[in-house]
């Protein structure tokens, strides 16, 4: 099931382009549960690292294996992406995928997915997709993406033709919590809950399979990404289904300051300001990529 949503909500997959629009945040955001600073809580400047260990649970039901694994994810740099420039995110080993690079734009508006290298055939046809919108506000729920008649790019039925799928993902804030892990306790974080299922239609009858991607994630103000568990299950095709479990923690971090980066390949104006609540300039971001989908 190649759907891993992204940090990463690999959640995580989730909606469409983001408004180019120009926002402040305003005393009235903190009226309606919005969260201050919401930028804070993504941080991205370049040099950046963050090292994470995890568990994969997975197998048909009668059959459960356990690995482990770590990754490193990193802020590499920035690239020129249709017409438009992307902050580059390198992870070492996400949900035990191998290496990838994930590529991500933030504006005053939100975060959007622009993709990863190497990417499936069916990430490929949901990029870009919104992943959080500013300011973040507590119970708000978004629709990252509904598409139908995309190509799986898997041939399940083994008859030749790849199937097609329908896809529908949403991303929920769903409240502050405290949460300990090897890295330390952060209080307040933010807690991401995304939701994506499939509807699989086998080319070689009129069957379908179901296939849903589960993920919880919890973001530190100054700090990023702390935590996820994930859960992907695909119903039966013959006899079985799949269930795959993921888990990520962080074990250390270090995040730069602004100030660490400038003067690399970005002027300013181009770096995000994010304890500038009145900077109205598009920014960039790259979001862990454990919240988009992985291979």
């Amino acid at each position: 099931m190649s759907t891993h949503f992204g940090r990463y909500v690999r959640f995580c997959s989730l909606t469409v382009l983001c408004l180019v629009l120009s926002w402040s945040v305003s005393p009235a955001a903190d009226e309606l549960n919005g969260i201050g600073q919401s930028s804070d809580y993504f941080p991205d400047t370049i040099g950046s690292h963050w090292e994470y260990h995890g568990q994969i649970t997975e197998g048909p039901l009668q059959t459960i294996e356990h690995k482990f694994f770590t990754n490193v994810s990193t802020v590499v740099g920035t690239k020129p992406l249709r017409g438009m420039t992307v902050t580059v995110f390198h992870d070492t080993n996400p949900g035990n995928h191998g290496p990838s690079d994930s590529f991500y734009r933030r504006d005053v508006v939100g975060i959007v997915y622009h993709g990863s290298d190497p990417g499936t055939p069916l990430e490929k046809q949901l990029i870009p997709y919104q992943i959080v919108r500013f300011p973040i506000q507590i119970a708000s729920t978004i629709q990252q993406f509904d598409k139908k008649g995309l190509d799986f790019g898997t041939d399940m039925d083994r008859d030749g033709v790849n199937e097609k799928v329908d896809a529908h993902g949403t991303s929920t804030v769903a409240g502050l919590e405290s949460i300990t892990v090897p890295a330390g306790t952060f209080k307040d974080a933010v807690k991401v809950e995304a939701y994506m299922r499939m509807k699989i239609h086998l080319s070689g009858g009129s069957r379908t399979v179901t296939g849903t991607d589960v993920m919880t994630a919890w973001f530190a103000k100054g700090v990023g990404l702390i935590k996820y568990v994930e859960r992907q299950e695909l119903s039966p095709l013959e006899d079985r289904g799949v269930i795959t479990e993921i888990m990520e923690e962080l074990d250390s971090y270090e995040v730069k300051s602004p100030k660490a980066s400038l003067g690399r390949s970005e002027s300013p104006t181009e770096r995000l300001f994010a304890h500038d609540s009145s900077d109205h300039e598009l920014q960039q971001v790259v979001f862990p990529s454990s919240f988009r989908p992985h291979p």
